[in-house]
């Protein structure tokens, strides 16, 4: 094996440890959890935060947005020291067990009067190194493969994930499908929360022994410049119109996207009163299924470009959220649902990737994905927080999940400002 296939792999394998937090813990077992933990701590009906009466139900949105918010201040730190660094894989190591160890103490959030405040406080850690290590991880995608490869390493990388992901899940479904009483699904969920910070954390090991032959000729990094780097970066977009275009699309139907990977377990068991194995069955479906619509929407985008794939996927995010408002409270339904999304995606999440990485200057990677990361892998914060509100306004999740299609729809829109030119930005693969 070659020197770049061994660093491609490596790169790969980081998705899949990461998404095991993604699946296990965003999308599947903690949102439902913690809106039992802040149930049980609720006074007539709601929290009392900071002299607000919010829904019970929202509080894990407000979560992740909150979760986001800090990563405004943090990623585009990281994101310049990352690109100042020759230590990227130890960034990357720090970013990633930082997360991980903060994934794996949420098992000691139980239903109390205040754990539902510790639970938010270690999920907002966790989900904030979370996107710290993804900006440092897509930033050796242009170390990779050429702009022309980028749609393929891309695709495989989300394969990859989808892979790690759906392979934690079957193994914590099956764990969970061993507990019967109430007392054993709420201990076994604290544990499948504790091992999926140790799945991320041993099959990160991967990565950073892979990676080592990637080196770049670096000064000094100083925090203090990083800080003042975000003024500059946002200053310097303006000189890539295409990468800011895309850049703004993206924030905006990204949005979407997130906030019904974040929120679906929480749709379904209190909308439609499915439970948690329905849950984790479809969302483990999702993840195998994902995998062939990834490598699809590669493929499509070899043909029709990857800008005209990218809006094919997001048609098709739309088509699933009025299906998502209108359906019956059935687990066939929601099983046909989640094939629905798994085949959108991939292509929607891979493609973009590789897309914005086409569009960016050569040495400011790492920068500028923190700006893209703002908005990827659970990271989102418009979005839930508006699913937040408008749970807490109309009392109804169908309101609050179809509320979110209007940042597909603004998305598509600017997308369609954005112009596919793989000479805009000259790329080479380096690993000098």
């Amino acid at each position: 094996m070659s020197m770049l296939a061994r660093q491609r792999l490596g790169w790969y394998f980081y998705d899949f440890a990461n998404s095991a937090f993604t699946t296990s813990v965003v999308t599947v077992f903690f949102g439902p959890y913690l809106t039992s933990v802040a149930e049980h701590a609720a006074v007539d009906g709601h929290l009392r935060i900071l002299g607000l009466a919010l829904h019970p139900g929202s509080w894990f949105s407000f979560c992740v947005s909150a979760s986001v918010i800090m990563q405004l201040l943090l990623l585009p730190i990281v994101g310049a020291i990352a690109d100042a660094s020759h230590r990227k894989r130890q960034l990357l190591a720090l970013t990633a067990f930082v997360g991980a160890t903060a994934t794996s103490a949420l098992c000691v959030v139980q239903h109390d009067a205040t754990s539902y405040l510790v639970g938010a406080g270690l999920f907002i850690i966790a989900n904030a190194s979370f996107g710290a290590s993804i900006v440092v991880a897509n930033s050796f995608l242009n170390d990779l493969a050429t702009a022309d490869e980028r749609d393929k390493v891309s695709s495989r990388g989300w394969a990859f994930g989808y892979l790690g992901g759906g392979l934690a899940l079957l193994l914590h479904l099956l764990w969970f499908k061993t507990a019967t009483t109430g007392d054993e699904k709420s201990w076994t969920i604290r544990m499948i929360l504790a091992s999926t910070g140790l799945w991320w954390a041993v099959f990160t090991i991967i990565p950073l022994v892979l990676l080592a032959g990637i080196r770049r000729t670096v000064g000094k990094v100083r925090v203090g410049a990083a800080v003042t780097q975000l003024r500059d970066t946002l200053r310097h977009v303006k000189q890539h119109p295409q990468a800011a275009r895309f850049l703004v699309a993206y924030v905006l139907y990204n949005e979407a996207i997130q906030t019904v990977i974040s929120m679906a377990s929480v749709y379904g068991s209190q909308e439609l009163g499915l439970g948690l194995d329905v849950l984790t069955q479809a969302i483990l479906l999702v993840q195998f299924v994902a995998i062939a619509g990834s490598l699809l929407f590669e493929r499509m985008a070899s043909r029709v470009g990857t800008l005209r794939a990218i809006t094919i996927s997001l048609f098709g995010w739309a088509a699933a959220l009025l299906f998502a408002y209108v359906m019956p409270a059935s687990g066939s339904w929601f099983y046909l649902l989640a094939v629905v999304i798994a085949i959108v995606l991939g292509g929607s999440q891979a493609l973009s990737r590789s897309m914005f990485s086409r569009l960016i200057p050569h040495g400011r990677e790492a920068e500028y994905f923190s700006l893209y990361e703002i908005s990827d892998k659970g990271t989102a914060w418009f979005g839930p927080l508006t699913f937040g509100i408008v749970l807490s306004l109309t009392n109804s999740y169908r309101y609050a999940l179809l509320s979110l299609i209007v940042f597909l729809l603004l998305g598509m829109v600017l997308l369609r400002r954005v112009r596919d030119d793989h000479t805009a930005v000259g790329h080479n693969t380096s690993n000098a």
